[in-house]
């Protein structure tokens, strides 16, 4: 597998990773992370910044998904439209009831095809089959259901899919800042990323006590430095 380098750049490794957490943490532009680091006297374009998270955000990405545990065995199951390149397309998600983002695919159709694309996909990746599946009343789901011959519960319904729901705002507010995405490549690519180092810092703030989270993220930071430490050669 490979590994980062940071041998040939101008800048050492730390001012890179810096660079790379906040635009993938928070709901920041390039540009945004360029003024963060000029406010510090650090001359780097937002191209710069640009190249670095294309280069080394997926690598990180997929050291943090291999430390995270298991997932909850509760599916939530969902699409939204996505404007790209002028298109209307259909970003298809799948998280867990703790709002862990498990999986996504962009499609072209909101069909029983794309339902059975993401949920083989969805099963492949997990390597188990769900307990509970909740979608809301899109019949492509049904369909896709009894297709693959799922046994485990699937409950139907609107508010029963809120955690889908909810967890689109993440995705909203991404696409307005990058002001939509532009190909369906970059946003599959994009998404994979983000979807990765949202998992690793998503904690339920309102169901824990602050002591707790003050826990939870100094955990969530070092599985990040770990990440990046066993990416490293």
């Amino acid at each position: 597998m490979a590994q980062l380098s940071y041998r040939r750049h101008r800048f050492p490794a730390s001012i890179i990773q810096h660079a790379i957490w906040p635009y993938l943490r928070f709901t920041l532009s390039y540009r945004d992370v360029e003024d963060l680091h000029a406010e510090r006297g650090l001359d780097i374009s937002y191209e710069t910044v640009q190249r670095w998270v294309l280069r080394f955000g997926p690598l990180i990405a997929r050291k943090l998904r291999q430390r995270r545990p298991r997932p909850s065995d509760r599916w939530h199951l969902d699409e939204m439209v996505v404007r790209i390149a002028g298109r209307r397309m259909y970003l298809w998600r799948a998280v867990d009831h703790e709002g862990e983002i498990l999986d996504m695919l962009v499609q072209r159709r909101r069909d029983k095809r794309a339902a059975l694309r993401l949920m083989r996909k969805l099963l492949k990746k997990q390597g188990f089959a769900p307990k509970l599946l909740v979608t809301d009343k899109l019949r492509s789901y049904g369909s896709a259901f009894r297709h693959l011959r799922l046994t485990c519960p699937h409950e139907q319904g609107l508010r029963s899919n809120n955690r889908a729901e909810n967890s689109h705002q993440v995705v909203r507010r991404r696409e307005r800042k990058m002001q939509r995405f532009k190909s369906a490549r970059s946003a599959k690519r994009f998404l994979s990323i983000h979807a990765a180092v949202h998992n690793n810092f998503n904690v339920q703030r309102r169901l824990v006590s602050r002591s707790t989270l003050r826990n939870l993220r100094a955990e969530a930071t070092a599985q990040w430095q770990a990440a990046l430490a066993a990416a490293r050669h």
